[in-house]
């Protein structure tokens, strides 16, 4: 079998039809989507790595760093858009990139996207840590930093060494697991509860951006971009800048869930464009919105913590204490939704594979009574705990942010290929200006993985070293295409 080979979208069709009631209805309008865009990207970025970035690398320039990573969402979204509408059923890139470009670019996504949603579950998880030890500070309960910190922590100049405080994140690893038995048992959250959270978290990004804009003291903002140096808090400069826009691109993981649900909009070659282009638009200028008050309320290198914004809000004092406590909250209960959603995500990226024998059928197992994929939900949760109860949360979102980033540049790359391929194909919505729009994504995903540190690119390839060895070891040989003679 080629490499190259992929699955029919006509089969696709057919395997979406074939579940007869249980069919997805198709109830989902613009504005559904753009509210789901929404509450997938506000989480960890805007409450941990805005901090993190404008510590360690860019300082009061970190909105600039948002424009930068915002465009180049801009333009991988508009390939995803086309991809969707080409494909209007449940599924990802990885589905996406199997009917379109082939087996091996879609085991390479797939592979791709079990290191993003993986890590970016355990990233989530510290993060939402920080919040709750802050949380329960606020009601007089302080519990001890060995059993809230790694026992290894993240530098500067981009080291991991041995944190002599820490045993283990035990709040991140009993998060995991109590959301993983949730989701073995089943827990279907209503769409009531979903608006809810979206609605908490965004009240709170209001709340904090706008009483916070009244305390801002504009001399935290000078200078603006710091002088290019390398010393105690990180490398600044336009090159820091740079860098922080990679770290931050982790903010903006979570607007593919609207192309996931594109089976479940009215107009998918209409609703869904709307729905990613607007909440990527809504999203971006919170985020530059809330670096600035952040970074105005704080100096930059008091924020290099687990929880940034109460620690801004915390700097002003007496004045906006009332606020604190409702942050930590809101945080707490926002970032705990996202880890949910992305630990329901990975098992379904390895439930797909499996399906399509690419991994072995333990990974498509169901429970005979909770009817979900318990096996992988499971090592997911193990995994997931463990990375997160030993990592620091600076290592996870760099890891995060170069897998999501490679995954971009090969679905704006797959825009040209079909364009060439399968200029025949029915495209309800076309990407436009290709191959000027794609070409520009991939500069900007590629542009913003270069920036990151040589470290991460090592752990990048070795990851993917591994994953190609599983693919020529196993996937390929037990593929159902390829037994099917595909």
């Amino acid at each position: 079998m080629a490499l190259s080979s992929t699955k029919s979208i006509a089969s696709l069709q057919a395997e979406a039809s074939a579940e007869g009631s249980h069919t997805l209805k198709r109830a989902l309008s613009a504005t559904n989507l753009t509210l789901l865009g929404i509450g997938a990207i506000i989480g960890a970025g805007i409450f941990v790595l805005t901090g993190n970035a404008a510590a360690q690398y860019a300082g009061p320039a970190v909105p600039l760093s948002f424009v930068i990573a915002g465009f180049g969402c801009l333009f991988a979204g508009l390939c995803y858009a086309e991809f969707s509408s080409m494909i209007p059923i449940a599924g990802s890139a990885y589905t996406y990139a199997y009917a379109t470009m082939g087996e091996f670019v879609a085991w390479v996504i797939g592979w791709d996207l079990i290191l993003e949603y993986l890590f970016g579950a355990a990233t989530v998880a510290v993060g939402w840590s920080g919040y709750f030890g802050s949380l329960l500070k606020d009601f007089g309960i302080t519990l001890s930093p060995a059993w809230t910190q790694a026992p290894y922590t993240w530098t500067a100049q981009n080291e991991l060494v041995h944190n002599p405080g820490g045993i283990m994140n035990l709040p991140a690893v009993v998060l995991v697991f109590a959301l993983t038995v949730l989701l073995v048992i089943g827990i279907k959250e209503s769409a009531n509860f979903n608006n809810l959270i979206v609605f908490l978290k965004v009240a709170i990004v209001f709340l904090v951006i706008g009483f916070g804009a009244m305390y801002v003291n504009p001399s935290n903002w000078h200078p603006f971009v710091p002088p290019n140096t390398t010393g105690k808090f990180g490398e600044f400069g336009y090159t820091g800048v740079l860098r922080a826009a990679a770290v931050v691109f982790f903010a903006y993981i979570g607007f593919d869930a609207v192309s996931t649900a594109a089976q479940e909009a009215k107009n998918p070659q209409k609703d869904v464009p709307v729905g990613i282009l607007l909440s990527l638009g809504i999203c971006t200028a919170l985020y530059i919105a809330m670096s600035l008050v952040l970074t105005g309320l704080a100096h930059y290198t008091t924020l290099n913590v687990p929880h940034p914004v109460s620690a801004a809000i915390e700097a002003v004092g007496p004045a906006l204490a009332w606020l604190g406590w409702i942050v930590d909250l809101g945080a707490t209960l926002g970032l705990a939704s996202v880890v949910l959603v992305m630990l329901l995500a990975q098992p379904r990226i390895f439930f797909s594979m499996s399906n399509d024998g690419l991994l072995p059928p333990m990974f498509s197992a169901v429970h005979p009574k909770f009817r979900t994929p318990w096996i992988p939900q499971i090592l997911t949760g193990i995994v997931a705990a463990i990375v997160a109860g030993l990592l620091p949360v600076g290592l996870l979102g760099q890891l995060v942010s170069i897998g999501t980033l490679m995954a971009f540049v090969i679905v704006c790359g797959g825009i040209i290929v079909l364009r060439n391929r399968s200029p025949e194909m029915a495209r309800p919505f076309k990407t436009p200006w290709v191959p000027v729009v794609p070409i520009l994504g991939i500069i900007f995903c590629a542009g913003l993985m270069f920036s990151l540190p040589p470290d991460t690119w090592i752990r990048l390839v070795i990851w993917m070293a591994l994953g190609l060895i599983v693919y020529f070891a196993y996937s390929r040989s037990h593929s159902k295409l390829a037994s099917s003679g595909g």
